[in-house]
């Protein structure tokens, strides 16, 4: 499976803060960790302006950087005033774990956020 159908496939799954798996809820890095069958680091935090850390911790999990868009890339925003969030590219809107309608959505459409990063499995 790719991680865009990996993303897919976690779409409807309740939005739960630190979710870690399907049955108990995802939050953005959850699914991306899902997604891209990743560990997740310990220590991690998207609620700081810290975007080198958040860049090695995905380059420790061996993704790229990717400078063309392309779906299933992981994609990096900045939500807020210090408020990162990881969401997948899906071609033509984003996958993503979304805190108000606590759920795990496809988002179609530009994103609303900045775009900050962007990385890609091998193929």
């Amino acid at each position: 499976m790719t991680p865009l159908t990996r993303a897919r496939a976690a779409i409807g799954t309740r939005f739960r803060l630190h979710g870690r798996n399907v049955s108990e809820g995802l939050d953005c890095v959850g699914l991306a960790a899902l997604a891209y069958g990743a560990g997740v680091p310990s220590g991690y935090a998207l609620r700081s302006r810290d975007i080198g850390a958040v860049r090695r911790a995905v380059g420790a999990a061996g993704l790229p950087d990717a400078s063309v868009a392309r779906p299933g890339d992981l994609v990096l925003f900045e939500a807020g005033p210090g408020q990162l969030h990881l969401a997948i590219d899906c071609g033509d809107g984003v996958i993503h774990a979304d805190a108000a309608l606590r759920r795990v959505v496809e988002r179609p459409g530009a994103a609303p956020w900045p775009e900050l990063a962007r990385w890609r499995a091998e193929d």
